[in-house]
């Protein structure tokens, strides 16, 4: 039932948005030199890694000055790129994740290798399930590029605090796991988007 659903809902997103998405990448390709697209490894269920998609929102290599992106400002954000994430318009590339089966609409949001190394036994249970475009954590967090832009220290205080808040957020969806969560936090992630925009 859950992978109609996804296979479903992101086909016909994909198919309304499409006139949409072409604006976006013609925006990103005016804007900046680069690729449209900016594809990452995460790891997904089983442990097994796969490519997630996004719009490019940062200039070319990045990804070399560290994995996370730190305030509401990063100088590494283009102009076009800094709307797509306050909107969360560069995740709508997942769709094709979904699409694939490597994704969820619903679920834990997938990590890179780098930190899911560090996940502790009990953590590790969060790829037991499909990892998706939201969840708890993913609601709470939502603004997460702006809390590290306080830390004196980002990555240390992504790792010693809010990724082991995220994972326990991610333990209580897979605990609740069902459509009506599913349909709940799917409204409530959308109402908090317009409510950041």
């Amino acid at each position: 039932m859950k992978r109609l659903f996804d296979f479903l809902s992101s086909s016909v997103v994909l198919i309304c948005i499409s006139p949409f998405a072409l604006i976006i990448v013609l925006l990103i390709v005016l804007d900046s030199r680069g690729g449209v697209f900016f594809k990452q490894i995460r790891v997904g269920q089983g442990g097994k890694e796969f490519y997630l998609y996004k719009f490019r929102t940062m200039r070319i290599n990045s990804e070399k000055g560290g994995q996370i992106t730190v305030g509401s400002r990063d100088p590494r954000v283009t102009k076009v790129g800094w709307y797509l994430r306050k909107f969360k318009l560069d995740e709508l590339p997942q769709l094709i994740n979904i699409l694939k089966g490597e994704m969820s609409v619903v679920g834990p949001r997938p990590e890179v290798p780098k930190y899911v190394a560090l996940y502790s036994t009990d953590q590790k249970r969060v790829l037991e399930v499909k990892p998706g475009l939201t969840d708890y954590a993913s609601i709470e967090y939502l603004d997460e590029s702006t809390l590290l832009g306080k830390s004196d220290d980002p990555e240390a205080t992504y790792i010693q605090e809010i990724m082991p808040s995220k994972l326990k957020l991610n333990l209580r969806y897979i605990d609740e796991m069902g459509m009506f969560t599913d349909v709940k936090l799917i409204v409530r992630t959308l109402l908090k988007i317009v409510e950041l925009g």
